[in-house]
């Protein structure tokens, strides 16, 4: 579940941002004050609904009085037409906060849809999908969280929660070795260790002086089949660099514990859901 601090503060950022010094000037000069009115979120296209709670949000901060009943939740296939929630009470409210509620639900479940694609496609091996840290600035936590909808799993979420030594790291440090031990001699015993190479020279080095996990880094199926080969399960083994729905069944089926997907979160399309209002 999402932390509801977190929600509250990222839908009110959001509309402060969309109602600016003077609120809704089209909806407050055309719906008169006491106007009630219903609502429907509806999916114009299929995918998987994630951010639900978000748009709830974006209507019961501009009006605790509008009521938001959800008819489906987070994680759930839908097809066009489906009703996603119901929204009901002052009119006003309602339309202000119709264009943030969208945003985040259209965005969010573009991702889950994205994520369930990548997931389908490796179903048949072990593999699992995992995000980056390519997201949008400020919506890690909601991105990530719709990558969960979508059946993938999460990498980490910053960079104060594990170690990941990347190429610019080892050639810094001086080499795998001295990155690796200098990693080792800094760190608490439950942070875990991971560590980016892109040959098998280099895995190799990793083997010998030992980390938990190794990033395999744009290798090709027969490169990552070769290294899954030497790694003998002694730890995790994750596969990443340029990968597309068109080559991470190849991908997954050369045996690593890990698909890495930057493109799930920062080249999903928007997942078309919309706002109709109903007429008595």
């Amino acid at each position: 579940m999402l932390n509801p601090l977190l929600v509250e503060d990222a839908v009110r950022a959001a509309l402060l941002e969309d109602l600016g010094r003077a609120g809704d000037i089209t909806t407050n000069a055309t719906i008169p004050a006491m106007k009630q009115a219903r609502a429907v979120i509806a999916a114009r296209q299929p995918g998987i609904v994630a951010g639900l709670d978000l748009a709830k949000a974006a209507f019961r901060l501009l009006d605790p009085a509008l009521s938001f009943e959800t008819r489906i939740a987070d994680g759930a296939a839908i097809t066009p037409g489906a009703i996603l929630a119901t929204i009901e009470g002052p009119a006003r409210a309602l339309l202000s906060a119709e264009r943030v509620a969208l945003n985040f639900l259209g965005r969010l479940s573009g991702i889950a849809t994205l994520t369930s694609r990548y997931v389908a496609a490796v179903a048949h091996t072990k593999a699992r999908i995992v995000c980056t840290r390519k997201t949008t600035p400020g919506l890690r936590t909601f991105e990530k969280y719709a990558v969960l909808c979508g059946g993938g799993f999460n990498h980490r979420f910053g960079l104060d929660d594990a170690i990941l030594i990347k190429d610019n790291h080892i050639a810094v440090a001086g080499g795998i070795i001295p990155a690796l031990r200098a990693v080792k001699a800094a760190i608490g015993h439950l942070v875990k260790i991971e560590i980016e190479v892109d040959t098998l020279d280099q895995l190799d080095e990793v083997l010998t002086e030992g980390a938990d996990v190794v990033l395999l880094d744009n290798m090709t199926p027969a490169r990552l089949r070769e290294a899954v080969a030497r790694v003998k399960g002694r730890l995790l083994t994750e596969a990443s660099g340029g990968v597309t729905l068109e080559t991470v069944a190849a991908i997954a089926e050369s045996g690593v514990d890990m698909i890495s997907v930057g493109a799930l979160t920062h080249s999903a399309q928007v997942l078309d859901v919309g706002l109709d209002i109903q007429i008595n």
